[in-house]
């Protein structure tokens, strides 16, 4: 499904290695704990996944796709087949709930009715069919994060990555939007998360990759935050 080899990131500007000889195979349906304090490498691992960045050496296949020679014309399909979801949220402020989720349709020109179908699905999932009508400045992080899962997963992707989604939640939320991915993992999408939360990893027990200056420094199933 994910599958790095010998991946190395150097950025030219500053000389800084954000990623040194990385290998990582990631199965279809996994769930997996990417770790490591920051400045670490953890977002540009997830960067060479969307094709944000690409490796300075080394092979990145996502899903079959070969991400290092991608076309710009192809880079659009890889992405289709991700859901990716950041702490920030980033929903358009000027749409409604229903139609920030929507919009991840739209943008693939999906015909009317399934999105309307698809969209008020992914909204029972992540518990805001009532909030259909509601804009971002209205709901809660909590209820913003939401929306921003719910948009990742309308297309029914097969990968989603999320680069520290409860990093600005309380943690009640926090627990209430791990169990969603939980959910989606379970019906069989791979989940890639980036996080800082010590006690999501350590609770949930799954798959852990550790990285330090760039480097994995431990790879373990049903690892633990720490060693």
């Amino acid at each position: 499904m994910i599958h790095l080899k010998n991946v190395s990131k150097i950025y030219e500007k500053n000389g800084v290695v954000a990623l040194d000889n990385v290998t990582i195979d990631i199965e279809r349906g996994e769930f997996v704990f990417i770790v490591g304090t920051s400045g670490s490498g953890k977002s540009t691992l997830m960067k060479l996944l969307m094709h944000e960045e690409i490796p300075t050496v080394g092979e990145v296949f996502v899903d079959g796709r070969d991400v290092v020679r991608l076309s710009r014309k192809e880079v659009p399909y890889l992405r289709r087949g991700l859901g990716v979801i950041f702490q920030d949220y980033r929903l358009l402020e000027d749409k409604t709930v229903y139609e920030n989720v929507a919009f991840a349709m739209q943008v693939i020109e999906a015909p009317s009715k399934i999105i309307q179908r698809s969209v008020n699905a992914v909204l029972d999932i992540v518990g805001l069919r009532e909030k259909s009508k509601s804009f971002p400045d209205q709901l809660s992080g909590g209820e913003q994060q939401r929306v921003a899962i719910a948009r990742a997963i309308v297309n029914d992707p097969k990968i989603v990555i999320a680069d520290e989604p409860t990093g600005n939640l309380d943690p009640a939320t926090t627990w209430d939007i791990m169990d969603i991915f939980l959910r989606i993992n379970t019906a069989g999408t791979t989940i890639v998360m980036a996080t800082h939360d010590k006690d999501i990893v350590n609770r949930l027990k799954k798959r852990v990759i550790a990285i330090e200056s760039g480097k994995i420094i431990r790879d373990q199933v049903r690892g633990r935050y720490g060693k």
